[in-house]
């Protein structure tokens, strides 16, 4: 039997919106809100609140600019009070127990991880059904292991002679980009000039820097908001196993966006 991530019929979902710096993603999160509510009459997704974990983040812009409550709580801060280093993720559990306190008054079930910087323990993970964004196609294995995590993934899947990029929506689970995946964008080429040697550092890094901004554009942009309105929708849903459903399709490597082709649910 499925059982939907989200029942519309208990009403919009209630999201927190987590950021560490620019809030681009979140912005097009609320901008998208904005769009649904103005179609629909309300949005099948509401940003209850935004929470930061650095002071100088733009968060209280994103606040201001949405008329929406802002939670700050500087990390770095944090750690320097109790003299520990940020790498230590026991010490994390607590900051993350103290900002799940925090944040519960808002009454949200999920979490958009906007541009959010942590490494989430226990608590958030527990607390919310978190959703982020990552600059990878995560369904490409190697090994049984996926081939494109961490900061560097546009880098790495460029160094490796892919074609193309994807960003990919999944939820927020014990391993860093390892959770179960949502939804797929569609591709954004790449281009690589004329004589590019990828074994120059400094020419990779300025060609994964460009391409990086591209698929946030064309990849991010589009995939988290409407994987937030999909999930609001009630259309993801989860087995006994916990294995994923789009439709009630099965969606082991996430719906996947083509383009002008709309939408692919991917069975294997």
């Amino acid at each position: 039997m499925l059982r939907p991530l989200h029942d519309p019929a208990t009403g919009p979902l209630r999201l927190i919106g987590l950021m560490s710096g620019s809030g681009s993603n979140l912005r097009r999160i609320l901008e998208r809100q904005r769009e649904l509510a103005a179609a629909r009459g309300r949005s099948p997704f509401e940003v209850a609140a935004i929470f930061s974990d650095t002071w100088n983040s733009r968060a209280t812009e994103l606040g201001r600019d949405f008329d929406l409550p802002v939670v700050t709580r500087d990390i770095a801060a944090f750690y320097a009070a109790r003299g520990r280093p940020r790498r230590d993720l026991e010490l994390r559990a607590e900051f993350d127990a103290a900002t799940v306190a925090a944040l519960r008054p808002f009454g949200a079930t999920a979490a958009a991880y906007a541009g959010y910087m942590s490494v989430a323990t226990a608590p958030l993970i527990e607390a919310f059904l978190g959703i982020n964004v990552h600059p990878a196609d995560l369904s490409l294995e190697r090994d049984g292991r996926r081939r494109y995590t961490g900061d560097h993934a546009v880098r790495d899947a460029i160094r490796s002679g892919e074609r193309e990029l994807r960003s990919t929506t999944h939820i927020v689970e014990a391993v860093v980009d390892g959770g179960r995946l949502l939804a797929v964008s569609a591709p954004v080429p790449v281009e690589r000039p004329a004589g590019f040697d990828a074994g120059d550092r400094e020419a990779l890094r300025r060609l994964a820097a460009e391409h990086q901004e591209r698929l946030k554009r064309e990849g991010d942009w589009v995939v988290f908001p409407r994987t937030l309105e999909w999930l609001a929708e009630g259309r993801f849903a989860a087995d006994e196993s916990g294995a994923l459903y789009f439709d009630g399709w099965p969606i082991p490597r996430g719906v996947r966006l083509e383009a002008g082709r709309g939408v692919e649910r991917s069975g294997g």
